[in-house]
Order: structure tokens, then sequence, then C-alpha cells
């Protein structure tokens, strides 16, 4: 018997894929693009205000393939949330593309919520050898700023407070490349061409000090017990030595604020085990990308001042989220010594139930009673975004402020409805829209008794 073998050509299939949820700004397109380059597809992938279009040829094994591992081989901070299908006429192409981004009027994809540094980024930051070496703005695709600094969507570059930032050829090259974890990550920056910290005091008229030096002269106030304004992700932080009565009953004072706790925050996971007791679930929220304030048990004794939280039998912890947060506590243990906890307030900087201050120029005018210095940066806050305050309560997460790092993603409900906006109450405000299957609930925003925060 002869045997005869098949000589027969898998079948072509060309698909369009439009692709929803948070993927922009999340490493998402050269994901695809490494996807499709592994299982030897064509076509291409590009942005809209719709979310993610991908056109993909193949053949029926191979597209089965990429379909499967496009849902489960995520980047970190992606998420899919629907994918639309549609097949195509076959256009025998080759090779696979990363198209330019495309507006359209249905503006239907997800921003990304800003996140805390990522492993890989926090290694850099610390190694001497690398470009980046205590670079306050070091990120990736994996890491940084998202929602705080966008203008409009597609999330790209121009759209954001980047845009006035001409990436170094060494960033170009970066964020040019597929391979590259920085590839299209919009706040890609180093010290070249990015953004830069200084230090200012109400009496200068310009910089005292920049970059490392104004990171150290802040250092040397907190030192020696001064209220330091720090700018950060989604706005300011007023900061002060969690460990000394006087100094945190002269910030109540100035801030207005008489007996509501104040959050602080610890350099590493063994300080706040020292001050708190913490489950397994609340060490995974304070560890998460999300970095919340997590509303913690005290221990006893504690060398945290009660007056951080006067009368109450827990605190409100937070660990580090952005390279500016690591360099800083890196600088004050070695100005205290490894057995200092270096324990510091980071409360919001306002008054009392006025909004966080976002700008320069709005922290000097509104904050000249109440920070001694500032430690300034020149990438701008386009959006708001206190610190998230949760709680874990019978195994379920509380939120008692759900903002940064979890807002703008929508809370998906199990049906669809009409679209219905919320405004919320005049104490604690948040607002929300219903969008067919998402509610989108916004930042906290605050007491609205106050002008500033309408």
């Amino acid at each position: 018997m002869m045997i005869t073998h098949s000589t027969a050509t898998p079948s072509v299939q060309r698909l369009r894929l439009l692709v929803n949820g948070i993927v922009q700004g999340v490493g998402f397109r050269p994901f695809v693009y490494n996807l499709a380059q592994r299982l030897h597809l064509s076509g291409f992938v590009s942005n809209s205000s719709s979310g993610v279009t991908i056109e993909i040829e193949g053949s029926d094994d191979r597209l089965g393939q990429f379909l499967h591992d496009l849902q489960h081989q995520l980047p970190p901070l992606a998420e899919i949330t629907g994918i639309q299908q549609q097949s195509l006429e076959p256009q025998f192409t080759e090779g696979f593309d990363i198209q330019p981004s495309q507006a359209d009027r249905d503006n239907r994809t997800l921003i990304a919520p800003d996140m805390a540094i990522c492993p890989d980024c926090l290694q850099e930051l610390f190694d001497p050898q690398n470009r980046r070496y205590l670079y306050p703005f070091i990120n990736c695709t994996n890491c940084g700023p998202r929602y705080t600094i966008i203008k409009n969507i597609p999330y790209d570059r121009p759209f954001t407070s980047m845009a006035d930032f001409r990436m170094c050829p060494e960033c170009q090259a970066e964020y040019d490349n597929p391979a590259d974890r920085r590839f299209h990550a919009q706040p890609n920056a180093c010290v070249v061409c990015g953004p830069h910290v200084w230090y200012e005091t109400h009496a200068s008229e310009k910089p005292l000090s920049k970059d490392l030096a104004a990171i150290d002269q802040a250092v040397s106030d907190l030192a020696a017990g001064k209220i330091v304004a720090i700018k950060g992700l989604g706005g300011f932080h007023l900061a002060v030595d969690a460990t000394q009565d006087e100094d945190v009953e002269r910030l109540r004072r100035r801030k207005n604020r008489e007996e509501k706790p104040l959050a602080i925050m610890v350099a590493y996971l063994e300080t706040a085990r020292q001050l708190t007791h913490i489950s397994e679930r609340e060490r995974r929220l304070l560890e998460s990308p999300q970095r919340p304030i997590v509303l913690l048990r005290k221990r006893s004794p504690i060398i945290i001042s009660e007056q951080v939280a006067p009368g109450n039998k827990r605190l409100g912890i937070m660990l580090p989220y952005t390279p500016l947060h690591y360099i800083l506590f890196a600088r004050l243990r070695e100005r205290l010594g490894a057995s200092s906890p270096a324990a510091l307030v980071m409360t919001s900087a306002n008054l009392s139930e006025e909004p966080i201050a976002i700008s320069n120029e709005d922290v000097r005018e509104r904050l000249a009673g109440i920070a001694d210095s500032f430690l300034m940066h020149n990438r701008e806050i386009l959006v708001r975004a206190d610190d998230s305050v949760i709680m874990e309560v019978a195994e379920q997460t509380l939120f008692f402020r759900r903002s940064r790092g979890y807002v703008p993603r929508p809370v998906f409900i199990d049906r669809s409805g009409p679209s219905v906006l919320a405004v919320g109450g005049e104490l604690k405000n948040t607002i929300c829209l219903l969008k067919e299957d998402r509610a989108f609930l916004s930042q906290h925003i605050g007491d609205l008794e106050n002008m500033a925060a309408n």
C-alpha cells in the first residue's frame, strides 16, 4: 500500500478585533506585536479612541493560539473587558506592524490608573551603573503616572503633560522599540530630557537647589522637624516626622485639623509590622501596585506620636509608591541611621476641607502658612487624585476613599441600563456616571462647601 502525505496549505483567515478595556499606556500594543511575531502572523495593531484595533492573519490553529494568549498572557497593568471580532478577506500580507493611533467619535477606551513604581524600575533606580540612577521620574509601561497626566484619548504623549518634554535620543530609541518595556511609555524620560525636582522656601525667589541636592535639603528639613510640601502623582503631600509630638501638633494647628487621623508613610513592610498588626490580605493591599493607605490595628507600645491618630485604635499606613518617595526615604535613613523607623506623616496638602493642591503656583499661595519649604517638580498634574483609603473588614475590602490607583477604572455591574449621572452629596463628594454596564466613579472630590472643590 502506498502512503501519500498531504501537501495542502492550512486555510488562511484574517480577523479584525476591537479590544476594549485598560489597553492603552500599559504595554498592550508591544505585547500584541511580539505575540504576532512569535506565532508568525501578519497584520497590524493600532490605538483608537474606541480601544485597540487588531487585524491579524494566519492559519486557523495559530489564530486560535493568538486569541487564547491575547487574553491569558496580558502585561501586568492591562485588562480586557471585551473583544469584538469580525472576519475579513485574507490579504496575504507579510509582517506585523504597529500603526499610528487613530481618533474616532466613539470614546470607549479606558484610561489606566496611576500605579506604583514596578520592581524593574525600582532596581534600576538604585543601580549606580544605570543611566536613571536616582532619577525621581523613572517609569515604564508597567508603572508610573497615567490618569493624573492625561488630557485626552487616545493615550499618546501629545495628549499628556509630558508633551513639552522632548525625548533625548536614548529615550526615543526605547520608546520606538517594541522589544523594550518602555515602548510607548508616554511618561518616558531621563535626567537629560525629563522633569526635574527643586527645593524652595517662602523667602526664595528662585530654586535654592535642584535634583538630588533638593531632595537632600528637604530631608534636612524633615530631620529638623520642619513641615515640607512634597509634589507627588495626584497632588502635594504635607510631610513631617511622625514620631515627634510637637512636630505633628504644629502641622495640625497650621492645617486646622484638630483630631481627624493623619496617614503616615514608612519605607518598608517590616516597619509597618513593627507599628501595626498586619494580616496576609492587608499585606497584599499594602504592597499592591495601587499602594493605598490601609487602616491597620495599632501595636502597643508604639513609637508613632499619639497625635497622628489620637484616640484611634487604627493607624493609616502606606508604603512609598513614587521613585521620589523611595529616594527621599533612602536619604532619610542615611541621615537618621538604619535603626530609625523613618516614618513620615504624609497628609493631603490643603487646609482642612479644601481640595488637595496640585500646581506649584497654587501650593505657594494656599500653603504659605502651613509648609516651611517645598519640594517641587515641573511635571504638571492635570487631574487631582488623593491617596485611596482602605480597611479590611471580615475579609472584605471596604473603601473609605476610592481614588489614586483605582480611579478611573469603572465598577462593572451585571447588566446594562440607561445612562445616569449621580452627583453625590455635599460632604465627602464623589460623582458617578452609569454607562451601559459600567459605573464610572470619580476620585474623591471632598466637601463642596468650599468653592475650590467645585
